[in-house]
C-alpha cells in the first residue's frame, strides 16, 4: 500500500517508544517545588488575551445518567456553572461560541439555544462551530480572534456532545416517500406511495457512523492501522490506557479536577459529581479484551480507546485589560496556536505530530521550554504513534522538512491528571477541558508554559501554547 502506512517503509525509521507504567508517574510535589522558567510569550502591539476560568459537566458514558436530557441541557449547565463560578454579569459577555460534532437537528445553533436557556440577553449573539474532535478548540480560537480584532472584550467559548441520543434517520427512500406524500392528491398516487413504503429497503434506518466520508473508514479502524504501521504493540497500548485511568483516579481522589461541576440531573436521584468512565484495572484484565475494530488481529480494544461520552464544557476568555478592570485574576494567557491538515487516509490521526514542532517554532521555543503537555487521547495507539513520529529522524526529515526528529514530549510532563481515555471524550467539548487542565496544572505544578495538542477527523490537528498568568 502506498503512502505513510507502508509497513516496509516505516520499519526503517520507527524507533521504540518509551512505555509508561503506573510506577513512572510524575511527582507533582517535586514539580511544584521547582522554579519555573520565566520566558514570556508576550509580543509588542499584540493584545494579551487571557483565560479567566473553565468548567465542565462531569463526563459520563453515553446511555447513563444524562440519557434523558438533550444536548443543549448539558451546554446550558456548563454556561450557568461558568457564570456562577466567575460571577460575571451576563451583559458583560459580548459573544458566545460553542463547538459540537453530531448536531441535534432541533437545536442546530446549540450555542444560541444554550445561551438563551442560561438567561443571556437575546441581544448577545452566538454561533456554533464544528471541526470534529477539536470543535471547542475552534470555539476558543474563534473567541481569541474576536478579541484580538477588537470586536469583543469577553467571550464564552465551549462545546458539547451528546452520544446518548444521536440522530438516526429514515432511509433516503423513506424520506423521499414522505416528501412525495405531501404532493399526492389522488387515491392511486397515495396507494403507489404506500406500496413503496412497504418495501423492506424503505424501513432500513441510516445509523450515524464515526467514519470519514472521503474514505468510508472508521476512526478506530484507521487508528488500528496506524498502530500497526508504527509497530505499537497491544501491550504498549494497554499500558498507556492503564496509566491514563490510574492518573485520572488519583487526580479525582486528590481533588485536582476542579473544573468539574456538580450536576443535579432532573429525574436522577443522586447528584452527578464524578466522571463515570474512570476504571483503574490491571494488565491481566485488559489483556482479556478482544479487538474492537480489526478482528481478530487488531490491537485496539474497548479499554485502550476513548469511549462514547456525554458532556459539555465552557470557558471565559477576555482581553487582559477587561479582565483586570473587572477585578479578575486570570489563570493563563492564551498565546500562539495553529491548525494543520494532512492526508485523511493514511495520516488521519497524526495532527499532534505535525502541529507540535510547528507551534514551537512559531513561538521560538523548544520542548525543554514546556512544563506541561496536555494531549488528546483518542486511542492509546494514536498517542503512541504520534510520539514515535515525533521521535523519528526519518519522519522529521521526510514528512516535515526538518533536519532531524522534532522530539517527543516527555511522558512525565504529559496528561498527569488523566486524559480522554479515562475521563471521557465528548467530541465537541474536549478542547476546553484540555486548555483548562493545562492552565490548572501550570498553577498547581508551578510551571510557566503549556502545550495543548489534539487530532481530529478529516486529518486535522491543533496545537496551542498557554502561559501561566503571573502570581503577582
Amino acid at each position: 500500500m502506498a503512502g505513510l502506512m507502508q509497513r516496509k517503509t516505516l520499519q526503517a525509521f520507527v524507533a521504540g517508544v518509551r512505555c509508561v507504567s503506573t510506577a513512572s508517574v510524575h511527582n507533582a510535589n517535586a514539580a511544584a517545588a521547582a522554579q519555573p522558567k520565566r520566558k514570556t510569550l508576550a509580543r509588542p502591539n499584540v493584545r494579551n488575551i487571557v483565560l479567566v476560568e473553565g468548567v465542565r459537566t462531569p463526563f459520563l458514558q453515553a446511555g447513563t445518567q444524562y440519557r434523558n436530557l438533550m444536548p443543549h441541557d448539558l451546554a446550558r449547565h456548563a454556561i450557568k456553572g461558568l457564570i456562577e463560578r466567575t460571577d460575571i454579569p451576563k451583559d458583560s459577555v459580548d459573544y458566545i461560541v460553542f463547538g459540537t460534532v453530531i448536531m441535534e437537528v432541533k437545536t442546530s445553533n446549540i450555542a444560541r439555544e444554550a445561551a438563551l436557556g442560561a438567561g443571556f440577553s437575546q441581544r448577545i449573539p452566538a454561533h456554533t462551530v464544528a471541526q470534529a474532535c477539536i470543535s471547542s478548540n475552534q470555539a476558543i480560537t474563534t473567541g481569541v480572534g474576536l478579541i484580538a480584532a477588537g470586536q469583543c472584550e469577553a467571550v464564552v467559548a465551549g462545546g458539547v456532545e451528546f452520544m446518548s441520543d444521536v440522530p438516526i434517520r429514515h432511509s433516503r427512500k423513506m424520506r423521499g416517500i414522505m416528501m412525495s406524500s405531501t404532493k399526492a392528491k389522488t387515491i392511486p398516487a397515495k396507494l403507489g406511495l404506500l406500496g413503496q413504503a412497504l418495501s423492506p429497503a424503505a424501513w432500513t434506518p441510516e445509523l450515524p457512523a464515526v467514519a470519514e466520508f472521503s474514505t468510508n473508514e472508521t476512526m478506530g479502524h484507521a487508528s488500528d492501522r496506524l498502530a500497526a504501521a508504527f509497530q505499537i504493540t497491544r501491550r504498549e497500548q494497554d499500558e498507556f490506557a492503564l496509566r491514563s485511568h490510574t492518573l485520572a483516579h488519583e487526580a479525582t481522589e486528590k481533588g485536582l479536577l476542579s473544573d468539574r461541576l456538580d450536576y443535579k440531573v432532573p429525574g436522577v436521584a443522586k447528584t452527578v459529581t464524578r466522571d463515570n468512565g474512570i476504571r483503574p484495572s490491571t494488565m491481566e484484565q485488559l489483556g482479556k479484551l478482544k479487538p474492537a475494530f480489526i478482528k481478530p488481529h487488531g490491537t485496539i480494544t474497548a479499554a485502550n480507546a476513548s469511549f462514547l461520552t456525554d458532556g459539555a464544557s465552557a470557558c471565559l476568555i477576555m482581553s487582559e485589560e477587561k479582565a483586570l478592570a473587572m477585578g479578575y485574576k486570570p489563570k493563563a494567557y492564551l498565546r500562539d496556536f495553529l491548525y494543520v491538515a494532512q492526508d485523511p487516509k493514511d495520516q488521519l490521526l497524526l495532527g499532534p505530530a505535525y502541529a507540535t514542532p510547528r507551534v514551537l517554532k512559531k513561538a521560538g521555543l523548544t520542548l525543554d521550554d514546556i512544563d506541561v503537555f496536555e494531549y488528546h487521547e483518542a486511542f492509546a495507539g494514536q498517542i503512541l504513534a504520534n510520539m514515535k513520529a515525533l521521535d523519528s529522524d526519518f519522519f522529521g526529515k521526510t514528512y516535515m522538512g526538518l533536519s532531524g526528529k522534532a522530539g517527543a514530549p516527555p511522558l512525565d510532563k504529559m496528561n498527569l491528571w488523566g486524559g480522554s481515555l479515562s475521563l471521557g471524550h465528548p467530541f465537541g467539548a474536549t478542547g476546553v477541558r484540555l486548555v483548562t487542565t493545562a492552565a490548572n496544572r501550570l498553577i498547581k505544578e508551578n510551571g510557566q508554559l503549556a502545550l495543548v495538542a489534539a487530532c481530529a477527523a478529516g486529518g486535522h490537528g491543533h496545537a496551542m501554547l498557554i502561559e501561566r498568568y503571573p502570581s503577582s
